[in-house]
């Protein structure tokens, strides 16, 4: 482009030069003037179209958009499973007390909320204390959503303190069940504390006689009764019968208790007044107190 504009402006300062040297109008030469302006004209005219096209030469490229293509591709969800997830403890919620050697049965709940069903799964122990728990322990067939209870029976350890066994489920080609809402999302647990039973302390009471229950054979013609007095703890037991009539008799020889437990004394009474009869025992000591009654009836 520079190049035409250059040799353009040459022609234009020639064509000036030439006009200068033949401007009187009578001039034989005048025709070449007119020649040379006409070829000017036509130089212009030729540029003027050059000029109207690209400078490249080159055709400018068309961007033409791709095709759209209206049709979704289907997404298909990968199922989930297998996939479980704990709901509650159904028996011994964590931190039980239990007693040493103390035997219970451990029920967790769990759901499949995967989309597959079960069978030939496996309850197993994990790791911690296993309480004497079975290594593995088959589960029935299980539906997708359905809720179930799992349950092992264990024994609590004999040494107090605090005990938590881990326990997971396996497929039958020995995959890990993940646990939604299990402790780190792959087990359950049991949770004890074992603690010796509290021994009671036993009380300095009193030496007393605590009852008497009586025995009677015959009637009128000879009648006995047979007293057992029962005491707490070893003593000695000072005590006389009472008869309904009124008589005494000698008192008896005392009880001498060892320890707490029952000794049985007898009295006879024979008697043809009719009317009922009976006797009493009085404990003079320890207690000072009056037991019961055994009668009988003449006629």
């Amino acid at each position: 482009m520079k190049k035409i504009t250059y040799f353009f402006s040459l022609l234009v300062v020639g064509i000036l030069v030439l006009s200068a040297c033949n401007l009187p109008t009578n001039n034989p030469q005048a025709g070449t003037a007119t020649s040379a302006a006409q070829t000017v004209e036509a130089f212009l005219s030729a540029t003027a179209t050059e000029t109207e096209m690209p400078a490249t030469g080159t055709p400018e490229a068309t961007f033409t958009p791709p095709p759209t293509d209206t049709a979704t591709p289907a997404f298909t969800a990968t199922p989930v499973c297998p996939q479980a997830q704990f709901i509650t403890d159904v028996t011994i919620p964590d931190g039980t007390v239990m007693t040493p050697g103390q035997t219970f049965t451990k029920k967790w709940r769990i759901r499949n909320t995967g989309q597959c069903a079960w069978s030939g799964y496996s309850l197993v122990f994990d790791t911690g204390d296993s309480m004497g728990g079975p290594a593995s322990q088959a589960i029935g067939s299980i539906n997708p959503g359905q809720e179930f209870d799992l349950e092992v029976n264990l024994t609590a350890p004999t040494a107090p303190g605090s005990y938590r066994g881990y326990w997971r489920i396996v497929t039958n080609s020995s995959v890990l069940v993940p646990i939604l809402n299990g402790y780190q999302g792959r087990a359950f647990y049991v949770d004890v504390k074992v603690q010796a039973p509290v021994t009671a302390t036993p009380t300095n009471a009193p030496f007393a006689v605590t009852s008497v229950t009586f025995t009677n054979t015959g009637g009128c013609n000879g009648f006995t009764t047979t007293a057992s007095i029962t005491v707490n703890g070893p003593g000695t037991v000072n005590f006389h019968w009472i008869r309904s009539d009124g008589a005494t008799s000698a008192p008896p020889p005392p009880l001498v208790f060892t320890a707490a437990g029952t000794k049985t004394v007898s009295e006879s009474w024979t008697t043809t007044v009719s009317g009922t009869h009976g006797f009493d025992i009085y404990i003079d000591s320890p207690n000072h107190q009056q037991f019961g009654s055994a009668t009988f009836t003449c006629p």
